[in-house]
Order: C-alpha cells, then sequence, then structure tokens
C-alpha cells in the first residue's frame, strides 16, 4: 500500500509543477466528450505519457491528456480519455488517476462516457444519469489492505451517485430543454 501511496504522490507532485491549479472538480471525458476540453480556460494540458506512473491510454479516439484549468468559474482537473479494463489495465490502474485527482484536491468527479442499453425507449445520443450499478467484473480496485488515507474499506454504495448533483443535472437539463434518461 506505502508503494501506490508514493506513486499518487509523484504523479500529483509532478502535476503541481506543471499548474497552479488546484482543481475541486475532476472529469474524465469519454469517447465522444474529448472536445469539451476545449472549453477550459487558462489551461496546461499534461500528456499521460509524462506524468510518472500513469498509464497512456491506447484507445485511438482518446487524446490520452490530463487538462488543468478554469471551466466557468470552477479549477477543474479533465481527462481526455480514460483507462479501461479490457485494454489489460487492472482495476487498480484503471481508478490510479482518479486517487490522484483527489490528492490534487477534487472532491466531485464528473465521469462520462458512451455506452449501450437494453431499454428500446433509448435512442442513440441520450444523455443518461446513472444512478446506481450492479460490478459484473468479478475484480475490485479496493481489494487488498486497508489503508484509510486512501478511503474507507467499504465505501457507503446506498449513495454511490450524489442525489444533489443528479437533481441537478436534472433541472439544469430541464432548464436547458434536454432530454435526459436514467
Amino acid at each position: 500500500m506505502e508503494d501506490l501511496k508514493t506513486k499518487i504522490a509523484e504523479s500529483a507532485e509532478f502535476i503541481n509543477r506543471k499548474s497552479k491549479i488546484k482543481p475541486k472538480i475532476a472529469i474524465i471525458l469519454g469517447t465522444g466528450l474529448g472536445r469539451l476540453a476545449e472549453d477550459i480556460e487558462e489551461k496546461e494540458i499534461i500528456p499521460y505519457s509524462e506524468i510518472p506512473n500513469f498509464p497512456v491510454s491506447t484507445v485511438q479516439s482518446h487524446s490520452g491528456n490530463l487538462v488543468l484549468g478554469k471551466l466557468g468559474n470552477k479549477e477543474v482537473v479533465a481527462m481526455q480519455g480514460r483507462f479501461h479494463y479490457y485494454e489489460g489495465y487492472s482495476p487498480k490502474e484503471v481508478t490510479f488517476p482518479v486517487r490522484v485527482m483527489k490528492k490534487l484536491g477534487a472532491a466531485i468527479i464528473i465521469i462520462s462516457n458512451a455506452a449501450g442499453g437494453m431499454n428500446r425507449f433509448f435512442k442513440r445520443g441520450d444523455l443518461m444519469l446513472i444512478t446506481d450499478h450492479i460490478n459484473l467484473f468479478g475484480d475490485n480496485p479496493l481489494i487488498g489492505p486497508n489503508d484509510e488515507e486512501l478511503g474507507p474499506r467499504f465505501p457507503d454504495m446506498s449513495e454511490a451517485y450524489n442525489y444533489k448533483l443528479i437533481e441537478l443535472a436534472k433541472k439544469v437539463a430541464l432548464k436547458e430543454k434536454i432530454k435526459v434518461q436514467e
């Protein structure tokens, strides 16, 4: 566990040397949303390949950059592309950047992705608010020695997705006339 904490600290220290931004919000930009990073102002772009201990995305459509700056009036850190279990990364490697972004100061994370669904009323391109999930991987990034500094052993999954943020997203979507699914 000490090795993991050391790697997180090394990555965060490197990023802090490159940017003065102290992000409160982390955003993982999945397939199709990488261009949102263009709207980030006063930005510092750091390729994943330069960040110590960071995995490198092998998905062609993912830019592979960490972008720090301001979106609206909020300091953010955004990942242009992420790492996937199907690329051969372990759950601990897939979640490593999330731990680094937390170390940088992010307390909120927004994750986007492209996904399919079984509901015949959903249409391609619908925005979806995820309110719950089932882990079918048979593996988990929390396996291993417990270290409270990295987070609780058994996080409260009764609100894995923040209801206040979900309600805010619904309110904004309604105001902007954007259809969202759950």
